[in-house]
């Protein structure tokens, strides 16, 4: 089995970054990459897909977006070999948005109908593959040298032959903010969970009556980390989903999850990384922080966010702690 598609869900108009992420997409929003270059925030996600083996990527996106992305990136990729001539990073980085332009094709979700629906919109460019899911609004870090989470995944999924959800151990007062699941540790594959039950955004209550998972810290549950390896088949579980009204919130990914769990062997594995959703509360500014200290420019972030606690202590201490 190979996984050569990527699907990344990016038709949300960024209302939690309201008003930077209305007049572009938030997924267009720049973020300084590992490698010190500034990027699109979408550039760093696609190049997670392609340098796990993924050769194709489809992008579903809101009515009008796809010739707003094609004209940001084409431009940017003009940009580099323009402003920039004779420099080799510059002609590296244009070649990589060649690269993806290529590789790259569009799906229109012409209603906010919800994260389910988004996915469904992919349908087509899917065909009857496998294929890898992530969100558009995420930047995924991995604690493995040389290895990207999205690749972490696929190895599992390919040597399993099966769905792959990833998954993070997470507080329990959280769990109202995630898809959280619950299930049993799978012998000799550390981290690895076989998949008996996921519900959407749990109560604490619900959540301790139906998703314990033996094995994990006292407190913590297992959450979508925001990237799957899926079958096909999840398109028809997802029309059953969407056969009758849409609910307040639209239609969602995770009642197609559970039904999936039930028919076949599906999986969660505990991926050697971290995610960072860029729409959280101080998420871009905690997505860059990232970045930095993971990247060639740790030193300068490191000596930065030490320099800025300092003066926060200074200015807190002439004031005897007194708020500004």
């Amino acid at each position: 089995m190979v996984i050569r598609k990527a699907v990344i869900t990016a038709a949300g108009r960024g209302v939690r970054l309201y008003p930077v992420a209305d007049p572009v997409q938030k997924s267009m929003l720049p973020l300084t990459d590992r490698d010190g270059l500034t990027k699109p925030v979408i550039q760093i996600i696609i190049e997670e897909a392609l340098e796990s083996g993924i050769e194709e990527v489809c992008l579903v996106c809101a009515p009008g977006d796809e010739d707003r992305y094609r004209e940001q990136l084409n431009l940017h990729r003009e940009n580099y070999l323009a402003g920039y001539p004779g420099e080799d990073w510059a002609r590296d980085q244009a070649a990589r948005l060649e690269n993806i332009l290529k590789r790259l094709s569009f799906a229109v979700q012409e209603e906010p109908l919800g994260y389910g629906h988004a996915v469904h919109c992919a349908k087509d460019f899917v065909g009857e593959e496998r294929f890898l899911l992530m969100l558009g609004d995420h930047v995924y870090l991995s604690d493995v040298p040389g290895e990207r989470c999205a690749q972490q995944l696929i190895h599992l999924a390919v040597k399993e032959n099966c769905a792959v959800a990833a998954v993070n151990p997470t507080r329990e007062h959280l769990v109202r903010h995630y898809g959280t699941l619950g299930g049993k540790r799978v012998a000799d594959l550390p981290g690895v969970y076989e998949i008996e039950r996921i519900l959407e955004k749990p109560s604490l209550s619900l959540a301790e009556s139906e998703l314990q998972t033996p094995g994990l810290r006292a407190g913590h549950y297992l959450c979508l980390f925001g990237m799957h390896v899926l079958p096909h088949r999840v398109f028809a579980l997802l029309e059953e989903v969407m056969s009758g009204e849409a609910p307040a919130g639209g239609y969602q990914l995770t009642p197609a999850l559970q039904e999936l769990a039930q028919r076949e062997k599906y999986l969660a594995a505990e991926l050697r990384g971290a995610r960072h959703d860029i729409g959280a509360p101080f998420g871009l500014m905690l997505t860059q922080i990232a970045l930095g200290m993971a990247g060639i420019e740790r030193d300068t972030m490191l000596s930065g966010i030490v320099e800025l606690m300092a003066d926060a202590g200074r200015r807190r201490k002439s004031t005897g702690g007194a708020e500004q």
